[in-house]
């Protein structure tokens, strides 16, 4: 007979954290082997405990879920990741999908819900919740390019245009260009505005 199902945890809010692997601890065939705080956090559990099931928060300090997600199946083809979010925005299931999450579900799941779903992503298969697919599917793709997302997340914060393209190592120039292109496209008066519909709808 196999051992337990072996997780770990990733959430920086340590309540929900503390309180979410003490309800998957009543399980007798799962087991918490390891917790993290941040994305950085996340993947060196995961290289030390080799999880077989990694549950993790969308939107974590260091590097959120999926950028984690995309690191694990890489290093450990082995781990499914199961992300769990608050804000379950379209783009945010494609691009988790894209990285190979196996689950994608909301923050208002019940841990026995969210038990099954845990066994169900072990054995293989996938499970996104039914709404957060639904929204994805009336959402559209996004229309900006990967550059344009990228250049846009990091004006994000009312930066300049000079430390944007320092921190992109882009020409000032061209980080001019992808705003405008990603203005234009998204159909906002400014970058400001531009960013708050990206984010609205999980493209950036």
């Amino acid at each position: 007979m196999s051992g337990p199902v072996r997780l770990l945890l990733a959430d920086d809010e340590h309540l929900i954290r503390g309180a979410l692997a003490a309800l998957l601890s009543l399980e007798d065939d799962l087991l918490v082997v390891a917790e993290a705080a941040s994305g950085p956090e996340a993947l060196a559990m995961a290289r030390a405990h080799e999880p077989d099931v990694a549950v993790l928060d969308l939107q974590m300090p260091g590097a959120d879920g999926v950028k984690v997600a995309t690191s694990l199946r890489a290093e450990l083809p082995g781990c499914r990741v199961l992300i769990v979010t608050g804000h379950g925005r379209p783009g945010h299931l494609k691009r988790a999908l894209a990285a190979g999450v196996r689950g994608f579900v909301p923050k208002t799941v019940s841990a026995q819900r969210l038990a099954e779903i845990i066994r169900t992503v072990h054995a293989g298969n996938r499970y996104v919740d039914p709404e957060l697919a639904a929204d994805a599917i009336s959402a559209g793709d996004s229309p900006l390019t990967a550059r344009e997302a990228e250049v846009l997340e990091l004006a994000a914060d009312g930066a300049p245009v000079t430390e944007i393209a320092e921190r992109a190592a882009l020409s000032p120039g061209t980080v001019r260009n992808y705003l405008s292109s990603a203005v234009t496209k998204l159909g906002a008066e400014n970058r400001h505005a531009a960013v708050r519909l990206a984010r609205e709808r999980g493209w950036v």
